[in-house]
């Protein structure tokens, strides 16, 4: 998650100074929701890329404890035993889960925290930071709640399509775990059963999610960057 991390926070400021030169500042700012989207989704896509091998360890080592003890392990024995490609079978669902959860975290942490300033008795310049930092962990939380929502479904279909043991493309095996086999030896889950710990899983992710961008904020503070979130008021 620490590679993951790094490239999703790091390419979005890539991304979002890049795609905002190519487009000019009057457009990056009029359009600036197009332009969050734009770079937290190609942050996200390398950011999956380095993720994916990772996760497929994981969840083999959570759903079979006997196979590995750990990743250094379990990543050779995978390779050994399964090929490299195998590593990224969840792929294709990790991204259908993250690239919408990402766009959310920045999108809706970006129109939250500029609705603080908004409102804010004093603009960001005048705040201390202990105070812009306030304003970061809550459009945080509340930007992870988001996430949870909307990548909750897709990321029980990844869990379920690490633990499946079957021959078959990604199709097959999302019909598999969606419908059941007609022998009754998987049980679909169904459109609910995609939600199961929903709400505990949104409670945990808002945590966190605020607390990443608490600790990116106080990082970007720390070397005297300005801290996440925009003060637009003075466009206006």
């Amino acid at each position: 998650y620490s590679i993951q991390g790094l490239f999703k926070f790091g390419f979005y400021e890539l991304f979002e100074h890049v795609y905002g030169g190519v487009i000019g500042e009057e457009n990056a700012f009029n359009y600036r929701a197009l332009l969050h989207v734009a770079s937290s989704a190609s942050a996200e896509f390398f950011a999956d890329i380095g993720l994916c091998p990772f996760e497929a360890v994981k969840v083999r080592v959570q759903t079979s404890p006997a196979f590995a003890k750990g990743l250094l392990d379990g990543m050779p024995k995978m390779i050994a035993e399964e090929g490299i490609g195998n590593l990224y079978a969840g792929l294709g669902p990790l991204w259908a889960r993250q690239i919408p959860y990402t766009i959310i975290k920045f999108v809706a942490f970006e129109a939250i925290a500029e609705k603080v300033y908004e409102i804010a008795p004093k603009p960001k310049a005048e705040m201390n930071k202990f105070e812009q930092m306030m304003v970061i962990f809550t459009s945080g939380y509340l930007a992870g709640i988001l996430c949870g929502a909307v990548s909750h479904p897709a990321d029980t279909m990844v869990s379920k399509i690490n633990k499946l043991k079957m021959d078959g493309g990604l199709f097959t095996k999302m019909g598999v775990i969606y419908n059941g086999t007609a022998d009754g030896a998987v049980k679909g889950t169904g459109f609910g059963g995609l939600w199961a710990g929903f709400l505990p899983r949104v409670v945990m992710i808002g945590t966190l999610t605020g607390l990443q961008w608490f600790i990116y904020g106080a990082w970007k503070a720390f070397v005297g960057l300005p801290t996440p979130g925009k003060d637009t008021k003075k466009k206006h």
